[in-house]
């Protein structure tokens, strides 16, 4: 009985505390969330994450609490404030590891999870493979994938049954071209109109990630996890991680002088050199980083462009009048189409790849952000979707207007500074070019 009451007076001390006393009580949101992270991690493990952290800022406004120490932001201000680069007197955020793991696979952390030190030598080391010049080389590479797959869409478009899932499409298009730049080998997925058991186990470590996620913010939670993880999807796990480990070695065995990713970072000499296990733990993050997010992003600007009639005959016109032949297209002129690019530029507005927050934690002295002191520990993010659905960033937020990048009078006051698909700071996406 005396534990009972034990508990009890330890869990409304807590809610007395977060709600009333906190330093972040005077921040706007959902009340059961400012008590406990059970909210968030719920919506999360059930695939809706993005939007009801949408809907909270909705309902509340430009900065809301969406858990009991986490904050989203959705001013344009937030990008630099909380993952610029560390300046005189402001100290460079950390990532949450609780909301990115740890570690991915294997004894050492990739990129996305690196720390400070480790993160910029393997950014100097794939600079070599991201840079203007590596794309130039590898251009030919991507173009026979994508003949494969305009050749086989036009299959399907004359075959008796023309529907096609383009999802499933651009993703079997982007793995064979990431594969193929990352060990050297293709996976096959646009010959054989299948995802192969890679691709499968890739996905499904993903929804995985989400339950090791709860368990990590969680603790208590930790055992319940372990018992769900059955021995054959730690077995799968394994499998997936030694085809990592053995296209790798393939690829490297090969000491062949190919512009592909490894081909042009094992370039790198001295103390900027990655070792092999460091190889074997950036492979996944950059099937992953390259993958499915270029698919989602070819999906949106598909889906956008069908449903908007005058903004695709105006994009036909002008790849039309560009190039004569499919010979003749380039990625240096695509790069110089205003019209394409505004397009570009739109789909990831509305559809980012990546929608949500990426959490990154305030130093320990606080930090002013957005015009808010916020304290020290307290996480904090710049929510894509929600920003780029802000009527305070973007005039008629939620219609695809390419011309609002094209200075168009209509949209002079567009925070288009807000729009960041790819992050900013020292921890952008290594690979947006």
């Amino acid at each position: 009985m005396l534990q009972l009451l034990g508990s009890l007076l330890i869990l409304l001390t807590t809610v007395i505390y977060r709600l009333w006393i906190h330093d972040l009580r005077r921040f706007p949101g959902p009340k059961l969330a400012a008590v406990s992270r059970i909210p968030y991690l719920w919506q999360g493990y059930n695939g809706n994450l993005v939007a009801w952290v949408s809907q909270q800022h909705e309902r509340y406004g430009e900065i809301v609490r969406i858990a009991p120490y986490e904050l989203s932001f959705t001013k344009p201000e937030g990008w630099d404030e909380i993952y610029g680069h560390a300046t005189r007197g402001r100290k460079q955020t950390q990532k949450d590891l609780r909301f990115h793991n740890d570690k991915t696979m294997g004894v050492v952390r990739d990129i996305v999870r690196a720390n400070d030190v480790d993160h910029a030598r393997y950014r100097r080391n794939f600079s070599h493979a991201f840079s203007e010049r590596a794309l130039n080389a590898q251009n030919p590479l991507i173009m026979k994938y994508v003949d494969l797959l305009i050749f086989k869409l036009k299959k399907i478009a004359l075959s008796p049954d023309p529907r096609v899932d383009i999802v499933r499409w651009y993703n079997f298009t982007s793995f064979d071209i990431m594969s193929d730049l990352t060990f050297g080998d293709p996976l096959g997925l646009l010959e054989s109109e299948e995802y192969d058991e890679f691709v499968v186990l890739m996905f499904a470590s993903v929804k995985a990630e989400m339950m090791q996620m709860v368990s990590r913010y969680l603790k208590w939670l930790k055992p319940i996890a372990k018992m769900l993880i059955t021995q054959e999807a730690i077995e799968k796990r394994k499998n997936h991680y030694d085809f990592l480990r053995r296209s790798v070695d393939k690829r490297l065995a090969r000491h062949n002088p190919r512009p592909d990713i490894w081909g042009l970072v094992i370039e790198a000499t001295g103390e900027k050199k990655m070792n092999l296990e460091e190889m074997y733990a950036n492979s996944k993050s950059i099937m992953l980083g390259g993958t499915e997010t270029s698919a989602t992003s070819l999906s949106g600007i598909t889906y956008l462009l069908l449903t908007n009639p005058v903004a695709y005959k105006t994009l036909v016109e002008e790849v039309r009048s560009t190039f004569p032949s499919e010979q003749d297209i380039t990625s240096t002129k695509l790069q110089q189409m205003p019209y394409l690019n505004a397009c570009v530029e739109e789909a990831l507005r509305m559809y980012p790849p990546v929608p949500g927050g990426l959490p990154r934690i305030v130093p320990p002295e606080g930090r002013a952000v957005c015009g808010e002191w916020i304290p020290g520990d307290v996480v904090v993010s710049v929510h894509q979707y929600s920003t780029y659905r802000n009527p305070k960033n973007f005039k008629d937020p939620n219609s695809f207007r390419p011309e609002r990048w094209l200075k168009d009078p209509d949209f002079a006051a567009d925070r288009r500074d807000a729009l960041q698909p790819f992050s900013t700071g020292p921890r952008n996406c290594v690979g947006m070019k």
